[in-house]
């Protein structure tokens, strides 16, 4: 739960929460049949059906301690004085497709409840919803809410133009996606260039229709260009319209050994827009260049540890004395008699919701992952930790974590997250300090 985007929360602990979730399960038993040496089976078993379904159901449940006195506790939660708050979650996902002859229609729909200590909250969603049609092996046209993973990066992607941003906390979480209109061209060669594939996708922002995306009444076009080159995936990507500034795109992936990847991606926009915080605490919007880059590693070594480490540096985020500004801001508005005091924290509040209180908004930060696959013979176990780093301000969350599966369909993992940093830094100023999460999921 962000609590830092919540616009105003409830007074008060409510206790109690009764869910009911509707499961159901449909098991196939494929049958043998034997006789005298002979083996034999049903065709049809094996055969991809029309109707493909799929999902989880999840029940997450988390206890974190707040920080009490940070800049975002004060903005954001109407009780202050709060020293801990507890979060039960329930949620469904179902993923599925049906396809006939040439045409597939694909959806991905999420349905989810949360109670914790400031009231209820619940959400019904359609991620996706589009239709496909492949009149040509190497020609496919789809109209409908797609979701967008396009970039190497594995927390971040700053070349991900249409996509929805990540939570580096679990970056491989399904995203709603947009209204496109999509056309995809692939073609192989029997050259050092192995693969091109060009995908087209026109984005309209309407009244109903991605009003979240920018500014309304406009066609965006966004152009990926995938390439194969000499064992090298390679795209160059391309955002043009007016919801949003023009933006330019190249990412790459390429393994230098069996088991160990390199990937990046560079974005540059050239008429950035920024909505900033000035010394008199007045706001301006500042347009210019912005760069972006991420450059990363993967590595599975022989004793089965997978090592994620990504550096990103963010070249339409705030500076470390920008940011500190809007942490002034805040507690100056704390301190300061009820009327002006009043005045700078919905000042506060007004910055926070337009860039400040964003996930990471920062401009330098160091991301790193490591798991080991059932460690001393544990079956279905798998260890891991998570560090996220503001490179500038030095503040940090660290996440170590357990993840269980040894029960058919069933995962289970328990995560502990310490969040630690100075006065005026990010993750100093977050609303909790520490959040210990048990999530379990049955998937179908």
């Amino acid at each position: 739960m962000n609590y830092e985007n919540k616009a105003s929360l409830g007074r008060g602990i409510k206790t109690g929460f009764c869910a009911c979730l509707l499961l159901s399960c449909i098991v196939l038993v494929p049958p043998l049949l034997c006789a005298e040496d002979e083996f034999s089976f049903d065709l049809e078993e094996i055969e991809k059906k029309a109707l493909q379904m799929r999902g989880y159901l999840e029940f997450r449940g988390e206890h974190m301690d707040i920080n009490q006195g940070s800049v975002f506790t004060n903005l954001n939660l109407s009780d202050p004085d709060i020293s801990t708050m507890d979060l039960i979650f329930g949620s469904i996902q179902l993923d599925g497709s049906y396809e006939q002859g040439i045409s597939s229609l694909n959806w991905l729909l999420k349905a989810a409840a949360q109670q914790d200590t400031l009231g209820w909250s619940d959400m019904t969603d359609v991620y996706s919803a589009y239709l496909s049609v492949k009149p040509d092996p190497s020609v496919t046209l789809a109209l409908g809410k797609q979701s967008y993973k396009w970039g190497k990066g594995y927390a971040w992607n700053p070349v991900g133009f249409i996509n929805r941003p990540k939570d580096p906390n679990n970056p491989e979480e399904a995203l709603e996606g947009y209204v496109t209109a999509e056309t995809d061209f692939i073609k192989s060669y029997q050259t050092a260039l192995q693969t091109a594939a060009l995908t087209l996708a026109v984005l309209p922002v309407w009244e109903g229709i991605n009003e979240d995306f920018g500014e309304s009444n406009n066609v965006n076009v966004a152009a990926k260009l995938y390439l194969l080159y000499m064992d090298t995936d390679i795209d160059l990507i391309l955002l043009t319209g007016n919801s949003r500034s023009n933006r330019f795109g190249l990412d790459f992936s390429t393994n230098l050994a069996p088991n160990f990847e390199i990937h990046g991606e560079a974005a540059y926009i050239p008429e950035l827009e920024k909505v900033v915080l000035l010394e008199d605490n007045s706001s301006a919007v500042e347009q210019g260049a912005a760069f972006s880059t991420l450059l990363g590693i993967r590595y599975l070594s022989e004793n089965d540890i997978t090592s994620i480490v990504e550096y990103y540096y963010n070249g339409g985020g705030y500076s470390e004395d920008e940011m500190s500004r809007f942490y002034q801001l805040a507690e100056t508005g704390l301190v300061q008699d009820p009327a002006l005091g009043s005045t700078l924290l919905d000042k506060a509040r007004e910055m926070s919701l337009k860039g400040y209180g964003r996930p990471q908004p920062g401009r330098q930060y160091l991301y790193s992952k490591f798991t080991q696959k059932e460690p001393f013979d544990i079956l279905y176990f798998t260890p891991g930790i998570t560090a996220l780093v503001n490179l500038e301000d030095q503040s940090y969350s660290i996440s170590p974590e357990g993840v269980y599966s040894g029960l058919t369909n069933w995962e289970f993992r328990l995560r502990f997250s310490l969040i630690n940093g100075g006065k005026y830094t990010e993750y100093g100023e977050k609303v909790n300090s520490n959040k210990l999460e048990l999530r379990v999921r049955y998937f179908f």
